[in-house]
């Protein structure tokens, strides 16, 4: 396979105009707000050098459109064309060949794939995982033995795809939108690499998700469903299941989690209309780990842990290798599967504690951020639940550990012990009802004793029409913040009508009474910050301005603002 020629190494729109705010900055910045700055010379002009890197994300940019994914006027869009994309990319007979397992559902497919995939690798095979969105590199979305692919390797599969496609390209037959071509290019980086097992996650539905071309994988799984793109798939959750189990393939066996009756239903009678053996599979025992825990954060891991474990135990047998040991009962597990569990498994901004490193230098451990890319009313209940649980964990054994513990504060009446205080950090899509999630995570969080000292709300910075990393930090008058105030309102009229008998303590806030100066409005619970390295700067300034106060901030509502945050808070 030939690399890309250094001409089409040169193709950016952004070189011919300086860099303005809301554009995309390249790979090679990310992570760092100083390196925002760097992006610009003195006058404002842009770097006009190019990465081979940068240049396939230029191109891979070229294919997101900006119409509905529900949208069938959309040719791009159409299923039948994949099959003409699989012939263009001779894919059809190594797409025929690979031992596929197939997963999708609402909430915790990403998760169950990867519990898989960490599983079958310490099996010994040679893993393949395709897994949306992602969160700072588009190399994420392909992981090959647990780690993300190499750039070099992305950049010689991605150029021969694009390049075949574009040549192909016509009327009929146009260049596959965004996410298609991603299934594509995963199709053939696995294909390349020779992998014993893919793994693939649904992007959406399951019916006419690009990963659907797959016509006969080993084993099929469905994960928790729920309520989500209920414009594109349907406002039942009957509907949904519908959707979801157009992935069953004739006679092939399919396992799912225990589901809400109407949902489970359909998937039922669609397995029965194409004589696929389903079973239903019960959360994993967490004794079976032998005392050790989940590498995944969160009790909602157990049922996705569950699924992991059955579709690698089906995959074995129906693969025929019965020299590795695989479950046949629930009273024990082997140990390849037990560290595929726990030590081995990954997965960003799904449940995630990542300390400030920046504050983290001065006080350690007094700015954490608890991440989690929930962003549907069931999902925003357990992020909650988790968020509660691990505050209090963490609050516990900090105290602890602290040299202001009690015997510390009792010896030493002039130190005061710390306090902790929980700040939400939220954004989510339009599309999207603040007035189901906000409730659900604000009651949640209550029933375990944890309130919000102050909500902050600010815009993404990710743009959905570029693929890199992150635009430069919107200024205040060009940035709409509509939405922003509008989830504001919903937060400040449950605050007002806290309902039932919840109490919020008389302390609540009292640490953040002074105005927000950064903030573009600041009431008396919430604040709206023009961008989010804004909201960022000024939780560290109240870190350093309240040392008797440990932050634990929880992000959530969007998996892209999840990003946003973990570009700027790691190292």
């Amino acid at each position: 396979m030939k690399r890309r020629p250094t001409k089409h190494q040169t193709t950016c729109p952004c070189q011919t105009r300086p860099i303005q705010y809301g554009d995309f900055l390249c790979k090679g910045e990310i992570g760092d707000l100083n390196q925002v700055a760097m992006a610009q010379d003195g006058d404002g002009s842009s770097n006009p050098t190019q990465t081979p890197y940068e240049a396939a994300l230029e191109a891979l940019s070229s294919l997101i459109t900006k119409r509905s994914r529900a949208d069938k006027s959309n040719k791009g869009d159409r299923f039948d064309l994949l099959f003409d994309y699989l012939k263009i990319l001779e894919l059809e007979e190594p797409i025929s060949q690979m031992k596929i397992i197939h997963v999708a559902g609402t909430k915790g497919k990403g998760s169950t794939c990867t519990f898989a995939e960490s599983i079958l690798r310490n099996c010994g095979f040679r893993t393949g995982l395709f897994t949306s969105p992602h969160l700072i590199d588009i190399r994420e979305r392909f992981r090959l033995d647990g780690v993300d692919i190499s750039e070099e390797k992305f950049l010689e599969y991605f150029w021969w795809c694009f390049d075949r496609l574009k040549e192909k390209a016509n009327d009929d037959i146009p260049m596959p939108t965004f996410f298609r071509f991603l299934a594509l290019l995963a199709f053939k980086i696995f294909a390349g690499e020779k992998v014993d097992v893919a793994i693939l996650e649904v992007g959406l539905g399951g019916k006419f998700d690009a990963t659907n071309v797959v016509q006969a994988p080993v084993v099929c799984g469905i994960s928790s469903l729920g309520y989500d793109h209920m414009e594109i798939l349907g406002y039942t959750l009957g509907a949904i299941a519908g959707e979801k189990a157009g992935i069953f393939k004739h006679g092939v066996p399919a396992l799912t989690v225990p589901q809400p009756d109407e949902a489970m239903r359909v998937l039922e009678e669609k397995a029965s209309q194409l004589d696929v053996p389903l079973q239903t599979v019960p959360p994993l025992d967490a004794n079976l780990l032998n005392g050790l825990k989940l590498g995944l954060e969160g009790e909602h891991q157990y049922v996705n842990a569950g699924l992991a474990v059955a579709l690698c135990s089906t995959w074995l047998q129906r693969t025929g290798h019965f020299d590795v040991t695989y479950p046949e009962n629930t009273t024990s597990l082997p140990e390849q599967f037990i560290k595929g569990l726990t030590a081995t498994v990954s997965l960003q901004g799904r449940a995630q504690i990542v300390p400030d490193h920046y504050i983290n230098n001065e006080s350690p451990g007094d700015l954490t951020f608890y991440l989690d890319g929930a962003h549907s009313p069931e999902s925003m209940e357990i992020c909650a639940r988790w968020f509660s649980l691990s505050t209090k964990e963490d609050s516990q054994e900090k105290t602890l550990d602290s040299s202001t513990s009690h015997n510390f504060v009792h010896r030493h009446p002039d130190v005061k012990a710390k306090t902790n205080s929980q700040i939400l950090l939220f954004n989510c899509m339009s599309v999207r009802d603040p007035e189901l999630l906000l409730p659900n995570l604000m009651k949640t969080c209550a029933s375990h004793g944890v309130y919000f000292k102050k909500a902050l709300f600010v815009p993404n910075i990710s743009v959905y029409h570029k693929v890199g990393s992150h635009s430069i930090p919107p200024t205040d008058t060009q940035v709409d913040l509509s939405w922003q105030f509008s989830l504001q309102r919903v937060w400040e009229n449950l605050m007002g009508n806290k309902g039932g008998d919840d109490k919020i303590p008389d302390t609540v806030s009292e640490e953040l009474r002074d105005d927000v100066e950064m903030a573009v409005n600041s009431c008396e619970n919430s604040a709206v910050f023009s961008s989010l390295p804004s909201a960022i700067k000024w939780l560290r300034d109240s870190v350093r301005h309240n040392q008797s106060v440990r932050f634990q901030v929880l992000v959530t509502g969007s998996l892209h603002l999840v990003g946003d945050v973990l570009r700027l808070v790691k190292k």
